[in-house]
């Protein structure tokens, strides 16, 4: 296969993907009940990971397939040495339109400046309680007054900000009109998140209290001015606009999966397996064809053809895991 401008990475569904995920680490410093359990996962050696050398290669072809946008993930990406080295020459490529990251904001504020004038495109911060008892509760870790250090870095600073609340029953549901109101006087969106069942040990108990549709319910009755956006379909979030908000609202329907079949993204994982959907079992040992000398062009034949085996959506890829039919890995692992 030459490298075609023509060839693009496109499912049996004939949906087209521009959208890379990209997990640098399965490590995180914190241990949010919902992600992973309290005693941590047993982390995988530096041996394992995909280097930085190989993430660049492989996104230099994923590029010349089409891939726009690239999503930086982890585990926690900061944790990873010189993580700055590599988004800046992941926004180097050809074809690479926006670099993003998704942090906790530990490790964060330090890197700012350095992310602005790198050019970061948007950065989505985890953030499930505004309340420091209550956040130390759900992440196992007192850094309430680093996190929001460094969201008040992104703001002042005028990066793309989204924030990323998963709402589970009887931990946070009692803030999400506050979490909301933090749109009120800033230019971010503020994301409702349905919880999902990748704990490390068990199926959420969550879903059907706090669905999107729950969700939406408690907003509206909140702010009787919330209005729907016109978005992109392949936006996995829902947006909403409350009158005199600077900000936005977002809910993502992540077990729901309302918004599987504009889907346009696949994961790489730490280990360096590709995902076609959050809910396979990982579909291709990427890492093993780069370390067995394949060149670009078999790489990107093989990749063609493991996106044409796409699932239609998310409840198929579950239905169809071979391995482990209940979905128990930690999101750390999966790659956020």
């Amino acid at each position: 296969m030459t490298n075609s401008p023509m060839t693009k990475l496109v499912d049996s569904w004939n949906r087209e993907i521009d959208y890379l995920r990209i997990a640098v680490t399965d490590r995180c410093n914190l241990r949010c009940f919902y992600c992973m359990p309290a005693e941590g996962i047993d982390y995988l050696p530096k041996k394992e990971l995909l280097s930085y050398e190989e993430i660049i290669r492989l996104a230099t072809v994923f590029a010349s397939l089409g891939i726009k946008k690239i999503r930086l993930t982890g585990g926690e990406p900061f944790l990873r040495k010189d993580f700055i080295s590599l988004l800046r020459n992941l926004k180097g490529i050809a074809g690479i339109e926006a670099v993003h990251i998704t942090t906790n904001g530990v490790l964060t504020a330090p890197y700012l400046d350095e992310m602005n004038e790198i050019g970061v495109d948007g950065v989505n911060l985890s953030l499930d309680s505004l309340n420091r008892e209550n956040f130390h509760k759900i992440t196992r870790r007192d850094e309430f007054d680093t996190v929001m250090k460094t969201l008040e870095g992104l703001t002042h600073r005028g990066f793309n900000t989204k924030i990323n609340m998963v709402v589970m029953h009887g931990k946070n549901t009692h803030e999400v009109i506050d979490m909301a109101q933090l749109a009120s006087d800033r230019n971010i969106s503020v994301r409702f998140i349905e919880e999902m069942p990748f704990n490390g040990s068990e199926m959420a108990a969550s879903q059907k209290n706090w669905s999107h549709t729950r969700i939406l319910e408690e907003l509206t009755k909140a702010f009787p001015s919330l209005k729907k956006l016109d978005s992109d379909p392949s936006n996995p979030a829902t947006l909403y606009q409350v009158a005199g908000h600077l900000g936005n609202i977002g809910i993502i329907p992540a077990f729901s999966r309302t918004f599987c079949g504009a889907c346009n993204r696949i994961r790489l994982t730490a280990t360096g397996t590709i995902k076609n959907c959050l809910y396979d079992e990982g579909v291709l040992d990427i890492k093993s064809l780069l370390r067995s000398n394949k060149k670009d062009d078999e790489l990107r034949e093989i990749l063609v053809a493991t996106v044409q085996k796409r699932e239609k959506d998310g409840f198929a890829a579950e239905r169809n895991r071979k391995v482990d039919k209940n979905i128990s890995e930690s999101m750390s692992s999966i790659g956020g």
